[in-house]
């Protein structure tokens, strides 16, 4: 049994990880949030110390270290994306591994910072990403490594998934804490594709807004028009006032549906990060340098046939 620590206990995420602690037989020790709205841990984890200044955290941690029985194995991170590389840092040097939500940093200079604390400490950061484990992206993968190698799938990615006025008043809707609407709501797609397709070889964007953003990704196997949105007014007519989200990857003509077997994939992440099988710094850092250069790539007018449907019929 392993010894966890949680960050961000009070965000949208956090209630995953805690179960994926217990369902897998380990104990969440200590947990720590400056908002003190983390009543679900009474159903998961009641015994959980709970802290809400990270002084007092760090103090608990320090001296559960004396003790083999009760030093903390792991610390995960479900803070907001601003805090992340910190948050990481700490739990590395506390002496523990680490496993954080996405995006882990925004830079890939951030990268290199993460390994060189890796190397001093002798612990590893590893990354959620949990479209890696789905059923639907890994039979898609065997179709795309059985198909012949020069050739090249046409992709449509569509994601819209409604926020409502909070968004922007919250961390998320500040672009120098969740670093914008592609990274914070797309960067777990840019890691799929790159699984999926290989190397990134064009990166080019032609909308980047607080609510939405759209570009053309080209991989060694695929062409991808993306848009992403967090406005509602941006669902389909045989969708709105039906869901709030659409999710939408047209690869050649045929649908891929994957909105179903999401539950249990952080459990399946923690599974395999136990088992010595996590995914790490290195297979992280494709999905950040491709976020970084969307966030600092001038706009352009794209060519017709590299447009996203969407963007188009916005007249962008």
């Amino acid at each position: 049994m392993k010894n966890f620590a949680l960050i961000g206990a009070a965000g949208y995420i956090a209630p995953r990880h805690m179960r994926s602690i217990k369902d897998l037989g380990h104990n969440l020790v200590v947990a720590y949030d400056i908002n003190d709205s983390v009543g679900i841990i009474d159903s998961i984890s009641p015994g959980s110390e709970f802290f809400t200044e990270f002084e007092r955290f760090l103090e608990f941690a320090y001296k559960a270290k004396r003790n083999p029985a009760t030093r903390l194995d792991y610390v995960s991170i479900c803070s907001p994306n601003y805090l992340h590389y910190s948050h990481i840092a700490a739990g590395l040097r506390l002496g523990c591994d680490v496993i954080c939500e996405k995006p882990l940093v925004p830079t890939p200079e951030l990268m290199d910072e993460l390994a060189l604390i890796e190397q001093e400490t002798g612990k590893r950061v590893y990354n959620i990403l949990q479209l890696r484990h789905h059923d639907a992206i890994l039979k898609l993968r065997e179709k795309v490594v059985a198909a012949p190698t020069n050739a090249k799938f046409d992709v449509e990615l569509t994601y819209i998934t409604s926020r409502g006025k909070w968004y922007m008043e919250s961390w998320k809707g500040s672009s120098r804490k969740s670093f914008g609407v592609a990274t914070n709501i797309g960067v777990h797609f840019y890691d799929m594709l790159h699984f999926l397709f290989g190397n990134l070889q064009r990166n080019i964007v032609h909308h980047s807004g607080k609510h939405k953003a759209a570009g053309y990704l080209e991989y060694e196997r695929a062409r991808v028009r993306w848009f992403l949105s967090i406005d509602a007014d941006d669902l389909p007519a045989h969708v709105r006032g039906k869901k709030t989200t659409y999710r939408n990857i047209d690869i050649g003509g045929e649908q891929l549906e994957f909105s179903e077997g999401f539950a249990e994939l952080h459990t399946t992440s923690y599974q395999e990060i136990l088992a010595g099988r996590g995914y790490g710094l290195r297979e992280a850092r494709h999905c950040i340098e491709t976020v970084n250069v969307i966030r600092t790539a001038p706009v352009v007018k794209g060519d017709l046939n590299e447009v996203h449907p969407f963007l188009a019929g916005l007249g962008n």
